[in-house]
């Protein structure tokens, strides 16, 4: 009885690990964006939330290209902490 629990579990396990490895491979990789660059922006999928600092931070933004293929990058954006007066 102790075996067959044991193979359910590795079953169940497995099942659940090939889960996670298609979730990981449905994301894009995230590309650094250099400022030179030139993209094909159709559609704005989402965007980081900028933290409340005064000072530059890491932001991703994921869209869509004209071909309808996603893709993540990953640049520098100032923070949404700074005031005007």
């Amino acid at each position: 009885m102790k075996k067959l629990l044991a193979f359910a579990l590795i079953g169940f396990s497995t099942i659940a690990l090939a889960d996670e490895v298609e979730t990981a491979a449905a994301q894009p990789v995230a590309a650094q964006y250099d400022y030179s660059q030139n993209l094909d922006i159709a559609k704005v999928i989402s965007l980081s939330t900028l933290p409340n600092v005064c000072e530059v931070v890491p932001a991703t933004m994921t869209y869509e290209d004209h071909q309808g293929q996603r893709h993540t990058i990953e640049y520098r954006a100032m923070g949404d902490g700074c005031s005007n007066g």
